[in-house]
């Protein structure tokens, strides 16, 4: 029994068991089926068990609902012919299934309390229904709201405050005056609101220049592990409400990121850049500083952002890989650009002077 328990996921042990019907209610989408088939877990349709929700979300993976094992599955109305098992009718499968395994696996409660370990200044305010982790520490006028969860290792310096049914998973950093919107999520090694990369050049020496404003996240904000925003040198960065950020993510000081917008991987976005709502930004896209980017924007991965783009869209930039002979030949040909540039230019002149000199009506 306890080899068993320990090839289970933390996930496995917490989860819940649900009947279709409810789960029909809950979801508020069309069953059909048997509603007294139980799940309790999700699976791909092509590993799923009778205790198994699955979802089709691409047409390309119908062939799988013949044989899958899955109690049941989540898919468009156009698909459920397919299917041999119970289904659950959905416009958007993808985002009905997002849904239920938050309904499956749900976040455990906060229970309230301090751990011995953990250093709370006397002018810190937690409240009572939140919990200070193992070794976390709490400075001078920290604020906790209700429900709150500071994992261990945690540190809140001066003058943090962190809103209702946050979750700081562990070894998140909130640097000075950091504030922190309701149900905001940051997941381990997070550094939020340090100092920014601001320095005035002194004949060959860098002088710093004192980062004086906040860092201020929205509400429903989700910062991944790694991630590094920067506090402002003089007005507040500010990451909007439902933000999403992902591991590895540099922001720079004074930078706002709008509603809604989301920001994959290794990423690094310059200093006083502004970017609007509901964008998304792939991985390893690099953003220079002090540009506009509209509502709606969406680069590709790799994009290199050297100017603002306010207009609603799809960019992209980069060249993607290829053979190695290929791109050595390539290269050879960049070299030659500039050269060929001028050669066009050239021949475009003198086919203008003759087409000129034609209607003048000269040999």
């Amino acid at each position: 029994m306890r080899d068993h328990i320990h090839e289970q996921s933390v996930l496995e042990i917490r989860l819940l068991e649900i009947s279709l019907g409810e789960l029909s209610a809950r979801l508020a989408v069309p069953l059909i089926g048997d509603g007294a088939t139980r799940v309790s877990r999700v699976a791909q349709l092509t590993n799923a068990d009778a205790k198994s929700l699955s979802f089709l979300g691409d047409a390309r993976y119908r062939r799988h609902l013949a044989v899958t094992g899955a109690a049941a599955v989540i898919l468009k109305e156009a698909d459920a012919q397919s299917a041999k098992v119970p289904v659950l009718i959905s416009d958007n499968p993808y985002l009905t299934f997002a849904k239920a395994a938050r309904i499956l696996y749900p976040q455990p409660p906060v229970i309230g309390g301090i751990h011995p370990s953990a250093i709370v200044d006397e002018s810190a305010r937690v409240d009572a229904t939140a919990w200070i982790g193992p070794t976390a520490v709490l400075e001078a006028h920290v604020v906790v709201a209700a429900r709150a969860f500071i994992g261990p290792g945690c540190i809140l310096a001066e003058g943090v405050s962190v809103d209702e049914d946050c979750r700081l998973i562990a070894r998140v950093t909130l640097c000075a005056g950091t504030r922190v919107g309701k149900r905001a999520l940051i997941h381990p090694g997070a550094v939020i609101g340090r100092e920014g990369f601001g320095f005035a050049r002194d004949g060959e020496r860098w002088i710093r220049i004192p980062q004086v404003g906040r860092t201020v996240l929205g509400d429903d904000v989700e910062i991944g592990a790694n991630t590094s925003v920067d506090r402002g040198a003089i007005e507040d960065t500010v990451i909007g409400d439902g933000v999403k950020l992902d591991n590895h993510i540099q922001v720079g000081h004074n930078v706002t990121i709008g509603d809604n917008t989301a920001v994959v991987s290794n990423t690094g976005i310059s200093g006083s850049t502004r970017i609007g709502r509901n964008c998304t930004i792939a991985g390893a896209v690099g953003i220079a500083g002090h540009l506009d980017i509209g509502d709606d924007v969406h680069f590709t991965g790799m994009a290199m952002v050297t100017r603002s783009f306010t207009e609603p869209g799809v960019y992209s930039s980069g060249i993607p890989a290829m053979p190695i002979a290929d791109w050595r030949r390539n290269v050879v040909r960049f070299r030659h650009l500039d050269d060929l540039t001028r050669r066009v230019k050239q021949l475009e002149a003198s086919i203008q002077t003759m087409s000129e000199a034609q209607g003048r009506g000269e040999s």
